[in-house]
């Protein structure tokens, strides 16, 4: 009799990877106020923190199109898990051993970078290769797991530095070491499919020839830039934009964006055959832009807020979404393809906070005015979406 394959199990273990990402990526931003007074690292060296986190997910990326089919998709997973939790635990020790902190804080990320790179390549594809119904709901509630996965992290962050204080934040990075740790099973032990057979990929010259994947990878930079740049500057910029204290601060800001984000993609997820994704993915633009000018331009502290945690909902179908076009138009794009709409989205999350970062310092330290900085690319990301739908359309 020939065995059933537990494709939950696999499920399970993809949502436990998308939560560790969401741990390696938001994580130490919750910290940046508390580096910059306890080390005296200025937000442009902070910004410098996130932009290393997603150039070394950028390369590794890169390398991922290449290496990925070679050396099979359960030994990279597993060597995402393996890595993420040593650069978690990593930031308890490293950083106090050097005699620049910063230098060590860098080398952690780095080593927690790899795994999530590693991550944002690899789960998307062993989702999309499993025999699920309505694949472009389902991918939708993978990466809803991002999100719940983030509000873990800013709401027992938050109650663990209320109650122990923000002084022992390096046990609370060895707590959340033990989740990518743990998963390492059950990547080991669950079936993992191949996401095309095996010659029937496109090559990466001939994704290069094809026009509709360069339309992609921008539409990836908008959208990885759209909600990274917003969700890495959410803690200080409640901190110190809106002069809220660092609870409410964190609650309000990171986690409302979190939640609403999540919301984003569950709704999708229930209710998205019934919506055109292209139509909803030019109102999230059209919206993500209208919180950015909220949150860069008000005056009063709650409607900075909500500006704030309105946009999460706004990009929340963004990445997701724009995986899910991708695959619908090339369905042989294979690994190649996803390692490369990684890149792109990285390549976005490395250069928005970025912006706002050294913006903000420019402007003396004015996190709104960074903040505004980063409007453009909400509106190339809906024109990328308007000029998709026409060519589809014709």
């Amino acid at each position: 009799m020939k065995e059933t394959k537990n494709y939950k199990k696999t499920q399970a273990a993809c949502y436990l990877g998308f939560v560790t990402q969401a741990i390696c990526a938001n994580f130490v931003p919750l910290l940046f106020i508390t580096f910059h007074n306890d080390y005296g690292i200025s937000f442009g060296m902070l910004a410098l923190v996130s932009t290393v986190f997603f150039v070394t997910q950028l390369v590794v990326d890169f390398l991922c199109a290449g290496i990925v089919d070679k050396l099979g998709y359960r030994v990279c997973v597993i060597a995402a898990e393996v890595t993420s939790g040593l650069g978690l635990a990593g930031l308890a020790l490293l950083p106090d051993l050097f005699v620049r902190p910063f230098y060590g804080i860098l080398v952690c990320v780095i080593i927690y970078a790899i795994g999530s790179g590693l991550t944002e390549v690899l789960v998307s594809p062993i989702v999309e290769a499993c025999p699920f119904d309505n694949k472009e709901a389902m991918m939708s509630l993978l990466h809803s797991f991002y999100c719940w996965g983030w509000t873990l992290v800013v709401v027992c962050s938050t109650i663990f530095f209320s109650v122990f204080g923000i002084e022992n934040w390096r046990i609370m990075a060895l707590v959340w070491s033990i989740i990518p740790l743990y998963n390492i099973y059950n990547f080991a032990t669950c079936p993992i499919e191949p996401l095309v057979e095996d010659g029937k990929s496109m090559t990466m010259r001939e994704l290069f020839k094809t026009k509709a994947f360069w339309i992609f990878i921008v539409l990836m930079i908008c959208a990885g830039s759209s909600e990274i740049a917003m969700a890495q500057w959410a803690s200080a910029f409640a901190e110190s934009a809106l002069h809220i204290s660092k609870t409410v601060g964190d609650l309000a800001g990171p986690c409302g964006f979190a939640i609403c984000m999540g919301i984003s993609r569950l709704l999708y997820g229930k209710f998205g055959e019934k919506v055109d994704l292209t139509i909803y993915m030019m109102a999230s633009g059209i919206m993500c832009l209208v919180c950015y000018l909220v949150a860069g331009l008000a005056g009063i502290p709650i409607v900075g807020l909500i500006g704030c945690a309105a946009c999460g909902f706004s990009v929340g179908i963004m990445w997701p979404g724009s995986i899910s076009i991708s695959s619908k138009i090339l369905p042989t794009g294979g690994t190649a393809m996803f390692a490369f709409l990684a890149l792109a989205g990285d390549l976005g999350g490395a250069v928005g906070p970025a912006i706002i970062g050294n913006v903000s310092q420019k402007a003396a330290n004015n996190l709104q005015a960074g903040i505004l900085a980063g409007i453009g690319f909400p509106i190339v990301l809906a024109i990328a979406v308007l000029y998709i739908r026409v060519k589809e359309r014709n």
